[in-house]
């Protein structure tokens, strides 16, 4: 039995479930399921559907239309034998990157784009396509998303129910980058329990595995403790205004950043004191000169 495809409604496990998003377009492109047929929900967005619901039953046609499909699913159709659709390492990391990003239409712009290239092989090397510039664009934002996450996460020292030393750390990212980017805080802070919270979802690392919960709130991290105030010390030490380039450590570090960082009460005062230290050097060498 052939599935109508008049409206299926893709449902993925959240807003950034790029392994459940390649198993569904792997599936919908070997049936040539046409992009228009297709809508993306994740399970905050199907959250009041009854669980009684049967979400595979066909209607008497024997059409799937307007039905609720989660990419195992989707395994369970029937497909043709078909040679699979193959992607540069590169273009991947570039998909996995865009379905973490904020826009409401990422997943629809990237299965359009793969099958636009199962149509027209050509597509996939063209680097002007409009599609795959869309598509760059928004993993670009998510890299820099997640490199901001790397750079600016302070965790602060707290304790468990049990009462064994956790760190945990309030950040706020742009994108759903938390899954992508908690790998990095694995690798660094192996032997240190950790949470960071953050408002769509939180992870902790429990010394064995990495485990995803909801969202969390800025109050729910602890405040600033003694050993805070020896970073700002040490911060404020090692600044030096010979070498601030104001515009330069914008890019790097946008004030929307700042709330969260603890040495960003010390930049306004540090920069103050640099341009009036610079000031006063451009002075005396003025003066120097028509002496």
């Amino acid at each position: 039995m052939q599935a109508q495809t008049d409206s299926l409604v893709i449902a993925l496990d959240g807003p950034d479930d790029f392994a459940g998003f390649r198993q569904a377009a792997r599936v919908l492109l070997a049936l040539s399921v046409d992009p228009q047929a297709l809508h993306w929900r994740w399970s905050d967005a199907l959250s009041d559907q009854s669980a009684g619901d049967d979400l595979f039953a066909a209607d008497a046609a024997g059409s799937l239309a307007g039905k609720a499909l989660t990419p195992d699913m989707l395994d369970q159709l029937p497909c043709p034998p078909g040679q699979p659709l193959r992607l540069k390492a590169a273009q991947l990391g570039m998909l996995r990157n865009a379905c973490c990003h904020s826009h409401p239409g990422r997943f629809a712009l990237c299965y359009r784009w793969l099958w636009r290239v199962q149509q027209w092989p050509n597509l996939a090397g063209d680097a002007l396509d409009g599609d795959w510039r869309e598509i760059e664009r928004m993993a670009r934002a998510v890299g820099r998303d997640i490199h901001k996450m790397h750079a600016f996460v302070r965790f602060r020292p707290s304790r468990d129910a049990q009462g064994r030393e956790l760190h945990i750390a309030w950040f706020e990212p742009n994108h759903f980058c938390v899954r992508e980017a908690a790998g990095f805080f694995m690798r660094r802070f192996t032997s240190m329990r950790w949470v960071i919270l953050t408002p769509q979802c939180s992870v902790h690392w429990d010394l064995e595995q990495l485990q995803f919960a909801a969202g969390g709130r800025a109050q729910d991290a602890p405040g600033p403790d003694a050993g805070e105030s020896l970073w700002l010390a040490y911060y404020q030490s090692t600044f030096n205004p010979a070498r601030l380039k104001e515009q330069a450590m914008l890019r790097e570090m946008p004030r929307r950043y700042w709330k969260n960082l603890p040495e960003a009460q010390l930049i306004s005062g540090l920069v103050a004191g640099a341009r009036s230290r610079t000031g006063h050097m451009l002075e005396a060498d003025a003066l120097g000169e028509h002496a």
